[in-house]
């Protein structure tokens, strides 16, 4: 009997399959697992600076299949101090990172800057303050619905310095900047549904002084103490 001999591989056949591997597996991780979130803005300073490069855990607190309203459940949940990545009510474009500072059930207040969680002083050593006058904005007028019942809400009249006390709904967060008179937060926007939630910030993979006026400061402003900087 003849043997067959066995055909060999087209190899551009075999380039387009590895190729499509590559690609599934990378949007796999990138959707599910982990993906990079990059500083844009100054809001969470000290913590994180403008250039600082982010890896993001996805699979801690679960993600969102793309295009669907489906959520693959993490291994954990939210925590208190988290520095976590999420989609805005107020931006449908646009990732924000805040640390999460009201979980479902507290009841939140400040005074004169100094924030109270459930009648105690929080101590924030991570926070940094500005000589920035008080202001009132109208987009905090969504507070009047979630004041104490001790409260009256038609005389409330939040501040970015004062507000509250508010309570927190069930399934929702409270998610504020470090730095704190710098920040567009939950005291402007509102609660943050738990469904919006992509990630925990793990680490910085790399930084860079991003306003520097010299050239090629991705290469001449790295911040070399900050790669492969954990965040708390």
């Amino acid at each position: 009997m003849q043997r067959s001999e066995k055909i060999p591989a087209n190899p551009v056949v075999e380039w387009i399959k590895s190729i499509a591997i590559a690609v599934v597996l990378f949007l796999v991780l990138r959707s599910f697992l982990v993906q990079t979130f990059v500083i844009t803005s100054g809001s969470m300073e000290g913590t994180l600076l403008v250039g600082d490069m982010l890896v993001v855990n996805r699979a801690a607190i679960g993600s969102r299949v793309p295009a669907t309203n489906i959520r693959i459940p993490g291994y954990s949940e939210p925590n208190l101090w988290d520095v976590l990545v999420f989609d805005p009510p107020h931006e449908e474009t646009l990732k924000l990172i805040k640390r999460l500072v009201g979980m479902p059930g507290d009841t939140l207040e400040m005074r004169n800057r100094a924030l109270y969680r459930n009648g105690q002083v929080v101590n924030e050593p991570y926070v940094i303050h500005s000589n920035v006058a008080d202001e009132t904005h109208p987009w905090m007028e969504w507070q009047r619905d979630y004041v104490t019942s001790d409260m009256d809400r038609n005389a409330y009249s939040p501040t970015r310095d004062t507000w509250g006390p508010l309570v927190v709904p069930e399934e929702h967060y409270f998610m504020l900047g470090d730095n704190r008179e710098q920040s567009l937060d939950s005291r402007y926007w509102g609660l943050l549904e738990g469904w919006r939630l992509e990630g925990r910030a793990m680490f910085t993979y790399f930084s860079y002084n991003k306003g520097s006026y010299r050239p090629f400061p991705w290469i001449r402003e790295v911040r070399w103490g900050r790669v492969l900087d954990g965040i708390s």
